[in-house]
């Protein structure tokens, strides 16, 4: 993100991981996804009534939320609480909502709110709960849905740039 001094620059991160699945968790890992209004094109929502749709399009979560977890003795990896991107070198703690991410293939998202927790998620966790991944109870830690301000192609291995919001 962008601070409020000049001299700081944006912070740079790279896609990690493309997920996507025919529904449900966990998602698989694709090189590339087209991502448009509604999120990316081969995924698709177990529940369309809690995920999914222009303010939910895609699902976003820091590559250092996931290894923390990991690191803590979960089963995670990338795809598995339904993460569509996984960003590495973003620090999550500092993703709010309106934070803009800039990809290099010229993709745009805008973080709209953040993903509540579910049961279909619990298998990440060696002890089935998936509150780790709450809002409110772990800041930082949780999934960000965002909305497609500018549709297109995003890649393993793509830059993005992180902007505050406006």
């Amino acid at each position: 993100m962008t601070e409020t001094d000049p001299t700081a620059g944006p912070i740079r991160g790279v896609v990690h991981a493309v997920c996507v699945s025919d529904g449900g968790v966990p998602k698989r890992r694709v090189p590339a996804g087209e991502v448009v209004a509604d999120g990316l094109t081969a995924d698709r929502q177990a529940h369309p009534r809690f995920h999914g749709g222009p303010e939910r399009a895609v699902c976003l979560l820091g590559l250092d939320v996931v290894e923390a977890l990991a690191a803590e003795g979960h089963p995670i990896g990338p795809g598995a609480v339904g993460e569509n991107l996984t960003l590495a070198g973003v620090p999550w703690d500092r993703v709010v909502v309106g934070t803009r991410f800039l990809f290099a293939g010229g993709v745009e998202l805008e973080v709209a709110s953040w993903a509540v927790p579910c049961k279909q998620i619990a298998g990440a966790f060696s002890d089935g709960d998936s509150s780790r991944l709450h809002a409110e109870r772990h800041p930082g830690r949780a999934r960000a849905y965002a909305r497609v301000l500018r549709p297109g192609t995003v890649r393993e291995g793509e830059a993005v740039e992180v902007l505050a919001p406006a």
